[in-house]
């Protein structure tokens, strides 16, 4: 490249020092280990701009990058402060947001590059405060206004709060004790819906609007319960949700119609038990069967055919292998009772076959095995010298 020694040397401090000569003697400076020669003639060239700012209008984030790696070898302050001042104002992609993190912890550009990396980091946040973050958008959700909305931001908070190890120390999660927190409280609304449901007449409520209230606290007690599964800290809600006799007793005076959402999330339960997902002594188990079975027979019926997201044969699986954890005398209690019920009301019960023939086989049917069959495993134990 032919160009002016006044221009390379008043705008960068590398070329100033290797033409600090006499005047009026022409100079050849050879560039060794050029990772890209094309944008190292575009930073030369941008010396020769009088409006920086407005020349790398319009350029691709990992171009100005490429100018900037430059600038920064060549220290020509004006251009790492126009690419800075570039990255800083554009938007960036994922893949780009990477590259510019990248680039700029290789350059060490120390505060200059800070205003940048504004968008990406803060201070770290205690977990106190990443707890109350997380409990605003929580609380806003379950109380929010707009169904659609609504629906849209639980799928969004679901999806971010499963995602796998943070990428930065600073991610929100969220506090065991938050979710009980929200879990009581959606507790306590459906034990004061049910009650008004007992007493329609009297209070002279809208039929609709409360079977819609009901519903809604329902499904908000099921997606806190989705997240204590996934986050593995649902094995106390169980308890929680066995001891709620008065719900329960509640929940069997009113019509199926308004009730059956709630039996939804017993349902959850049995299918994430049934699974190992959650893991309770038997005691709780049999009393969850105890509080809420009967319901779940109940409304049964209502749930497969109202609720498109209930998939039927999940339930009957988690429900099956749910009382199949429990000791043999508790399952045969349980397993007669279904099959009267069964035999009566065929498709509007949860169909346990499978857990019935397991009990059956365990009941009634014993291996013998011969003495000739058994294989023996013999070890001897020899005490070697040191």
């Amino acid at each position: 490249m032919d160009v002016h020694k006044s221009v390379l040397s008043s705008k960068s401090r590398f070329f100033a020092e290797k033409l600090r000569l006499e005047r009026g003697i022409s100079h050849s400076v050879e560039i060794s280990d050029c990772d890209d020669v094309e944008v190292y003639v575009e930073t030369v060239v941008l010396m020769y701009s009088e409006d920086l700012k407005k020349r790398l209008i319009g350029e691709e984030v990992s171009k100005v990058l490429g100018l900037l790696k430059v600038s920064a070898a060549i220290m020509f302050d004006l251009g790492i402060a126009s690419c800075l001042e570039f990255l800083e104002a554009v938007p960036w992609s994922k893949d780009e947001e990477e590259k510019v993190i990248s680039n700029l912890s290789q350059l060490q550009l120390e505060d200059s590059a800070s205003e940048v990396l504004l968008r990406v980091s803060s201070e770290p946040s205690t977990s106190a405060q990443a707890d109350d973050i997380l409990l605003r958008l929580l609380t806003g959700v379950l109380q929010a206004k707009d169904d659609k909305a609504r629906r849209e931001m639980k799928s969004l908070i679901s999806r971010l709060l499963r995602e796998d190890a943070p990428i930065r120390s600073n991610t929100l999660d969220i506090s065991k004790d938050t979710l009980y927190y929200l879990c009581h409280g959606c507790i306590s609304s459906l034990v004061l819906c049910l009650s008004e449901a007992t007493r329609i007449e009297e209070t002279r409520r809208d039929r609709g609007v409360l079977m819609g209230e009901i519903a809604r606290e329902a499904d908000n007690l099921q997606w806190i319960v989705d997240i204590l599964v996934d986050k593995k800290m649902a094995d106390e809600f169980v308890k929680l949700w066995a001891d709620q006799n008065e719900l329960a007793i509640m929940h069997s005076k009113i019509p199926t119609m308004y009730r059956h959402e709630i039996s939804r999330v017993t349902a959850q339960l049995c299918i994430a038990i049934g699974r190992g997902h959650i893991l309770v002594p038997k005691d709780t188990r049999f009393s969850l069967l105890s509080t809420w079975l009967e319901a779940l027979y109940e409304d049964f019926g209502w749930m497969r055919r109202a609720c498109r997201s209930v998939d039927k044969k999940l339930v009957e699986d988690g429900l099956g292998q749910t009382i199949l954890t429990l000791p043999l005398p508790q399952q045969q209690t349980i397993l007669l009772n279904w099959f009267d019920r069964f035999l009566n009301k065929g498709d509007d019960c949860p169909n346990v076959q499978r857990a019935f023939e397991v009990w059956w086989r365990r009941a009634f049917i014993r291996e013998h095995v011969s003495e000739h069959d058994n294989s023996q495993l013999q070890i001897t134990i020899c005490d070697y010298p040191n």
